[in-house]
Parts: C-alpha cells; sequence; structure tokens
C-alpha cells in the first residue's frame, strides 16, 4: 500500500513540478528519494539543479555546501589557472606571443631557453661519449676474436710452449663451442 501511494503521490508532485513550471515561466527543481534510495528528480527545461540550489543559497543565506567542497573547488580553479600560466608560458618558449612582454622578460625567456639548450648539448655530448666508448670497446673485441679465429694455436702456445696436440686440439674445439657466445656479447 506505501509503494503504491508513494508512486501516485510522486507522478502528481512532478506532474505539478512541469505544470508550473510551464504556466507560469517559474524556475522549479524537483528531487524525491524513495525509501529504498531510489532517486527522481526533475528540473525546469531553462535551468539546473546547480544553477537553482546556487540561488537558493544566495536567497536564504544558508550554505549548501560544506568547507571541503569549496577547498575542492578553489583547488580546481587554482590549478586551472596555474595550466593556463604554463600553457601561455609555453608558447612564449616557442617563441609565440612574445610581443606583450616587456625587455626583463624577454631576458628571462632567452636565459633560460639558453640554460636549457646548455643542458640539451651536454647530454648530447654524454651520449656521443659513451656511444665513442662503446664503439672503440667493440672494436678492439673484435680485433681480439679475429686474432683468436685466425691463430687459434699461436694462442694456445702463448701460455707456454705446448708440445701436446690433443691438448690445443681440444682448446680449439672448447673455443668454437663458445662462439655463438663470443659474438653475442
Amino acid at each position: 500500500n506505501r509503494q503504491v501511494t508513494y508512486s501516485k503521490r510522486r507522478n502528481g508532485l512532478m506532474k505539478k513540478a512541469k505544470e508550473i513550471s510551464v504556466l507560469c515561466d517559474a524556475k522549479v527543481s524537483l528531487v524525491i528519494f524513495a525509501s529504498s534510495g531510489k532517486m527522481h528528480e526533475f528540473c525546469s527545461s531553462n535551468t539546473s539543479v546547480v544553477d537553482i540550489l546556487d540561488h537558493y543559497q544566495k536567497q536564504s543565506g544558508k550554505r549548501l555546501w560544506d568547507a571541503k567542497h569549496e577547498n575542492l573547488s578553489n583547488e580546481i580553479d587554482r590549478i586551472k589557472k596555474e595550466n593556463d600560466r604554463m600553457q601561455i608560458e609555453l608558447r612564449h618558449l616557442k617563441g609565440e606571443d612574445i610581443t606583450p612582454l616587456n625587455h626583463k622578460e624577454l631576458m628571462a625567456l632567452e636565459e633560460a631557453l639558453e640554460h636549457g639548450l646548455d643542458g640539451i648539448r651536454y647530454r648530447q655530448m654524454d651520449v656521443y661519449r659513451t656511444k665513442k666508448k662503446n664503439t672503440k670497446m667493440l672494436e678492439e673485441e673484435n680485433k681480439e676474436l679475429i686474432n683468436y679465429m685466425l691463430n687459434p694455436q699461436g694462442n694456445a702456445m702463448k701460455g707456454g710452449e705446448m708440445e701436446n696436440n690433443e691438448y690445443r686440439h681440444q682448446q680449439v674445439q672448447d673455443y668454437e663451442d663458445q662462439l655463438p657466445f663470443a659474438f653475442r656479447v
């Protein structure tokens, strides 16, 4: 019985809200929560619920939003302003929209660009040095590998004179087993 009564009365309230909105050109917002937690709402076509609640807050003097929501709203506004400022600064760094800048601002911009360019050049040289060092190491390893492959018997005798051909043959065989790994390095 309660559910049926709720449904009928809710529909009646919604109908009256629509009528007063259309017939009287009034700003109307209606929000109904059922005992089950389900929400039903109506808002005039020329406004929003937030607008009506803000208008109500101004007229009544009651605070509908708590401090936490206001702090979040202020934080969002601050972040939006910071984002706008950073976008303008990025355009300036690209050389766009610099006509309104004064002499000091242009000097600061030039200094920032020079500092960034120095950092880029330093990093470029670091990469170049590392590449050169790695290339040199690879060339040395390649020379050693070629020498070892061309003269395996001479390399085996470097550790001392070895007369045993079987021992030298075993060293060459061990080296050939390791060849794929040597090329991977």
